[in-house]
């Protein structure tokens, strides 16, 4: 034993005089901030080399070429079409005559739906038949986003229908926009009775779009292109009986898409800090 631990030491030759050499110590700290230096310093130097490789030195822009503009033409061209829509808008917002604030406000919606308008306001019951089938496809909407969770556990279009609804609540009261002239209501219309309703934003449209979106997770194509269409002929029918207006519509899809991916981002904060092995129900808990 006593063999193996002198074996492990460090053994010095003796000097002629029997006394082990002097050994000269050496500052590893100095030697350690010495390396650290020299790693930065070249690191830095490789960022600043890979730096001016990549721009020449120059902005991004002047590295341009034609071939790199027909390019993006090519190949990005949905951008391309947006930003051309940027500039006619830019140039119809700074010349357009604003609308007074003594008159109604101009929808194209209300424009384009002109004659649907008029051919309910001279058939009351039509508007009422059209009405009760609004209310029925309102209530397809709820069964299948209620069935979601309750009956195939999976919570995330009902989560989005309560995000939807409550940020619309709050943003219909904090602006509540006048009721359209010409407002055709009925007594058949969700919510039934001619009760008070906000205008800005559609929960018709953005909950119709909350449970297309869940459709086709699920591969339910059929099911989703039907509420699509529907989620259509519901619009048009707003817009004619002028229940909405068309930016209520518009944001209505929008919204519908942004409450699904909150959504979407909520059960997976949840799902990574729940528990795996107790037991507990994904739908309660996620």
């Amino acid at each position: 034993m006593n063999g193996a631990v002198s074996a492990l030491k460090p053994r010095h030759k003796r000097a002629s005089n029997g006394k082990p050499p002097n050994v000269v110590p050496t500052n590893h700290n100095s030697e350690v901030l010495q390396v650290q230096d020299l790693i930065m310093s070249s690191s830095s130097s490789s960022f600043s080399s890979k730096k001016l490789r990549v721009y020449g030195g120059k902005a991004s822009f002047m590295t341009w070429r034609l071939y790199d503009v027909l390019h993006v033409a090519k190949h990005h061209w949905i951008p391309c079409v947006f930003a051309m829509g940027l500039l006619f808008f830019m140039g119809v917002e700074y010349t357009l005559r604003m609308v007074p604030s003594s008159s109604p406000p101009f929808d194209v919606g209300f424009v384009t739906t002109r004659s649907l308008h008029l051919l309910l306001a001279s058939k009351p019951k039509l508007n009422t038949l059209l009405a009760g089938l609004n209310t029925v496809f309102v209530g397809m909407q709820t069964t299948y986003i209620v069935w979601t969770w309750l009956v195939e556990g999976r919570p995330r279009a009902t989560i989005s229908a309560l995000f939807m609804f409550t940020c619309r609540g709050i943003l219909g009261y904090s602006t509540q926009l006048p009721l359209p002239q010409g407002f055709l209501g009925s007594g058949a219309d969700f919510p039934v009775g001619n009760v008070s309703f906000f205008l800005f934003f559609s929960g018709h449209v953005a909950g119709s779009v909350i449970a297309s979106l869940d459709m086709r997770r699920m591969q339910r194509w059929e099911m989703a292109w039907t509420f699509d269409a529907l989620n259509v002929l519901q619009s048009l029918r707003l817009l004619g009986t002028r229940g909405h207006y068309t930016i209520d519509l518009a944001v209505g899809v929008g919204a519908g898409f942004l409450f699904d991916s909150l959504a979407g981002k909520y059960e997976e904060s949840k799902r990574s800090k729940a528990p795996t092995k107790t037991g507990t129900k994904e739908a309660f808990f996620l």
